[in-house]
């Protein structure tokens, strides 16, 4: 709103001095000429506004650059300028000039030299921007960016998908960067030969569709690379994707155990979506009760084995006999692995056959027998049963 704002400011401006034009060549009889200019500066200000909000993406490094060579080469060129305009002052009885034509071609060197100048300045800054960073142009402007460090999305995270249900839940308001490499890794694996290769490219083109249409996202396309590269030089995509992220100070989010390390030891902050997920899996303490439906037979003998609803795999002993039941079972043992969390239970023995869900967490606990029911005798340490 507050670009269109400024859009609508501008065109207002320009109308203001296309007016101005008009009436100024009214005053001097050429009301032709006036009409004439104050119509071409309103064409030119709505190619520039139309220009501008058919370019979505914008990179502050491009301004800076184009800012910073163009100021450089003007005062190059002026400097430059003057002195070829004081020797030319010098020599002008020499060489059979007038005052005035020595003035004219003074001014002609000195446009000639500020155009070149300018030209060199922004094609050797364009040329090296990733070397080194502009201070001028970027006073402040991080303010404007959502939360702190950005993050670097790699390609097995956008195929895996869950970064775009993440990002549906608000949790992350930072700016979001996908490098154009990692684009053109995701865009080769749709265009491969192989089937399953195939559908895994066309569903990450899929979600980062879906993460761009999304509004409270700010995901950006980047089109830098790492600055450490040199021209020509050829590395992984893995390799390169670390560098950038080190190269724009983000975070690289990956579910890749080798990226992961390997940004580790590169001191490159990494956010693995497989650790993510596994420290938000159900908490599950030793003689607590769980449902679980046992689904298939364990490696062990006499195993079942079940999951719930996060995913986390529940092994229960004793209980191949019931396979395709929901059984209440009582945590014996919680096993962290690389893979996730997995859990050994027992079947709950039921004295009174009666379990009930304590609350809304899914799990069960036994309940009182019904009245009249004799109580179970448990018996005395060292006697028979």
């Amino acid at each position: 709103m507050l670009l269109w704002s400024i859009r609508a400011a501008f065109l207002l401006a320009v109308l203001g001095v296309a007016a101005t034009a008009f009436a100024v060549g009214s005053e001097h009889g050429q009301p032709a000429v006036g009409g004439s200019l104050g119509t071409a500066a309103v064409l030119v200000a709505v190619a520039v506004v139309v220009a501008d909000a058919r370019r979505r993406e914008k990179h502050i490094t491009a301004f800076s650059t184009v800012y910073v060579g163009m100021l450089g080469g003007l005062l190059l060129g002026w400097l430059v300028g003057n002195g070829v305009e004081s020797v030319l002052r010098v020599s002008a009885g020499g060489m059979g000039l007038t005052e005035i034509q020595t003035a004219g071609v003074a001014t002609v060197a000195r446009l000639w030299l500020m155009l070149v100048a300018c030209y060199v300045s922004v094609s050797i800054l364009a040329q090296t921007r990733n070397d080194f960073r502009f201070i001028i142009p970027f006073v402040e402007f991080t303010k404007q960016v959502k939360g702190g460090r950005p993050l670097v999305l790699d390609t097995s995270v956008i195929i895996d998908g869950r970064i775009a249900d993440l990002c549906d839940t608000r949790i992350i308001d930072t700016r979001i960067i996908v490098p154009r490499f990692v684009l053109q890794e995701l865009q080769g694996i749709a265009d491969s030969s192989d089937k399953l290769k195939r559908n895994r490219g066309r569903r990450g083109l899929d979600i980062l569709k879906k993460m761009q249409s999304n509004p409270k996202l700010d995901l950006q396309m980047h089109d830098g690379d790492a600055g450490e590269l040199k021209p020509g030089e050829k590395v992984r995509v893995d390799e390169r994707l670390v560098l950038f992220a080190k190269a724009v100070g983000g975070r690289v989010v990956t579910n890749d155990f080798n990226l992961n390390k390997m940004a580790q030891l590169q001191g490159v902050d990494v956010i693995n979506l497989n650790e993510v997920a596994n420290s938000l899996k159900t908490v599950a303490l030793p003689g607590e009760y769980l449902s679980v439906k046992v689904v298939k037979p364990g490696d062990q003998f006499g195993q079942g084995v079940g999951y719930l609803d996060d995913g986390t795999m529940v092994v229960v002993e004793q209980g191949r006999n019931l396979i395709g039941q929901e059984a209440s079972v009582v945590v014996k043992t919680v096993l962290q692995t690389n893979a996730g969390r997995m859990i050994f239970a027992l079947p709950e023995p039921r004295p009174s056959g009666a379990y009930v869900p304590v609350g809304q967490s899914g799990t069960h606990a036994p309940v009182a027998p019904p009245p009249g029911t004799p109580p179970t005798i448990k018996p005395a340490d060292g006697a028979k049963s």
